[in-house]
């Protein structure tokens, strides 16, 4: 109990390398609650800019162990199942489209749990929300590979995503510059230029709380909002920000031309 006390403030301080270095000593615990906040810091750590991309890698497969043995000692944890999906979604970046597009699957169906669970919670609803709007945006060629690599890929609509994001902002009002942020770009998505400018004005005097709110003035989030006024918003070209949990398929001619051999080889798994 005091050691969740003390973990629970150095994540609300911002102490990320200390709150790893206090849990890492527990990481042979049985309590769910201790490892899913392991979990959460392993990739936490992974994420800070000095990490080196060999640790970052280490880390990010750290804490899917964790959030999986956090899952196995109690099911009913709303936390297990969403960072669960989290971590999972992180290890897709290592291991190809056809486990990423595989894994969304069982992503979305922790991120469902985690809710089901904690109505409240307005993490995992807005990672539903990307969920939804991250397979919305997928390019129709895109979704032509997939199909040819899974009979039903995933699918979802702006609609669905919008849902979600308004309601992360009802369960909890400007938690996170994020949400604001998708609120607007699903608004632009749908054509509905006077809401955009509204959500996204939102976002760009949502005040710094985080790193990643802390960003240079040429961040993907300043950069997105930069060009929006209550009168007019421009179209989108720049940089898409880096979400917290990211389902993007790239499509080069080499990428393409390897999914091919994917779908042709029999032994592709």
């Amino acid at each position: 109990e005091e050691i969740l006390e003390q973990a629970d403030y150095l994540y609300e301080s911002g102490e990320t390398e200390k709150l790893y270095q206090l849990l890492t000593q527990y990481k042979e615990s049985e309590d769910a609650e201790l490892l899913w906040r392991l979990a959460r810091a392993s990739r936490d750590v992974a994420q800070l800019s000095r990490t080196s991309e060999e640790e970052k890698k280490l880390l990010v497969y750290e804490a899917l162990e964790y959030a999986k043995r956090a899952l196995e000692k109690n099911e009913s944890s709303f936390a297990a199942h969403k960072w669960y999906a989290i971590c999972l979604s992180d290890v897709g970046d290592y291991e190809g489209i056809k486990a990423k597009i595989a894994n969304a699957y069982i992503i979305k169906e922790h991120f469902e749990k985690a809710i089901e669970l904690n109505p409240k919670d307005a993490t995992s609803i807005h990672l539903m929300g990307i969920w939804c709007y991250t397979f919305a945006e997928m390019p129709w060629y895109q979704r032509r590979i997939a199909k040819m690599l899974f009979a039903t890929p995933p699918t979802s609509t702006y609609e669905k995503a919008l849902s979600y994001f308004h309601r992360a902002e009802q369960v909890d009002p400007n938690f996170y510059s994020k949400n604001l942020l998708l609120l607007g770009k699903t608004y632009l998505k749908l054509h509905n230029k006077k809401l955009a400018a509204f959500w996204l004005m939102k976002a760009k005097d949502y005040p710094a709380h985080t790193e990643e709110d802390k960003q240079e003035p040429d961040s993907p989030r300043v950069t997105l909002v930069r060009d929006v006024s209550p009168l007019r918003v421009r179209p989108i070209t720049e940089n898409k920000p880096q979400e917290s949990l990211t389902f993007s398929f790239p499509c080069s001619p080499h990428l393409i031309l390897f999914l091919w051999f994917c779908v042709a080889s029999p032994s592709a798994s």
